[in-house]
């Protein structure tokens, strides 16, 4: 469940690459649907599970936390990461958001005000060694992709972080799928504000252009988030965060075979610097019994 979930993750960012390079979609207005319309469905699958959806509004300082929660963690990592794929490709923007482990290690060294130990000080290098190579594949004369890519990747990455740590209180209290669905629901309403019709003249809309848009709804967002969640019935945290390593992999191998995007041999040694940083990390968590 872990492993389709993830792939399915990468596999919308592909999918979405597609819709803004082919189809004139725009980042915002394909967050603004997806996180909607993934937000309400997301709701109604919690409510039939007995969940009772609405009760996080009725505390007062629960409801604060879920609107900063909605508008600032999910709908920034949710337009970040569209807007890198966009002036770039889903393969550099998975891999550059997958860094959010290391600015959440790094942030809680600083708040602890702890000594960053040797593991720390390697995953942070091999980090910085991966964004290089994946940027110049190895040439430090050029750039392979995007600088403006490559900034929001890096602000998407971030975001990812603010969103994991900014949604722990809620989750010490209040079911996951409620908290995501919510968010999910505020982060794209608040983009509706932006975007200036739901349904642009300029877009392409055909079949094609429905099927990606329900397959990065439906498949990349509500069945991934849910094969994600029940995994964790039956493997840890920290198993199933390992295991979701295929997500940039399948964002990688997806952009190569289908969008024919070039991946170099530097840039695919810097991808997998940036998934074994991820893996370190985790191992680390679990020694210390943190997941």
């Amino acid at each position: 469940m872990v492993v389709t979930g993830a792939a399915l993750w990468g596999l919308s960012g592909t999918a979405a690459q597609v819709l803004f390079q082919e189809k004139q979609v725009t980042a915002e207005w394909l967050v603004a649907v997806r996180m909607v319309l993934a937000g309400v469905a997301l709701l109604v699958v919690s409510a039939f599970k007995g969940l009772e959806p609405l009760s996080i509004w009725k505390e007062k300082q629960s409801m604060w936390n879920l609107l900063w929660f909605g508008i600032v963690g999910m709908l920034g990592v949710q337009y970040t990461y569209f807007a890198s794929i966009a002036t770039g490709n889903a393969a550099t923007a998975t891999l550059l958001q997958y860094l959010a482990p290391i600015y959440i290690v790094l942030y809680s060294v600083v708040k602890e005000k702890q000594k960053p130990s040797k593991k720390m000080g390697m995953a942070v290098l091999l980090a910085l060694t991966g964004t290089f190579l994946l940027m110049t594949n190895g040439a430090t004369d050029r750039f392979t992709v995007s600088l403006v890519s490559v900034g929001w990747g890096i602000l998407s990455g971030i975001a990812l972080a603010f969103y994991t740590l900014s949604s722990a209180q809620l989750l010490k209290k209040w079911n996951t799928m409620i908290i995501v669905g919510w968010g999910m629901v505020i982060g794209g309403v608040a983009m509706c504000w932006i975007i200036p019709s739901l349904f642009p003249s300029n877009i392409m809309f055909g079949i094609d252009t429905w099927l990606l848009i329900l397959f990065v709804i439906i498949f990349g967002t509500l069945v991934a988030f849910l094969l994600f969640v029940e995994s964790i019935r039956y493997l840890s945290p920290t198993e199933s965060s390992l295991l979701s390593s295929v997500e940039p992999l399948s964002a990688v191998l997806a952009s190569i075979a289908f969008l024919h995007v070039s991946f170099g041999e530097f840039q695919l040694i810097g991808a997998l610097c940036i998934i074994c940083t991820v893996w370190m990390l985790s191992v680390k968590r679990t020694s210390r019994g943190v997941s």
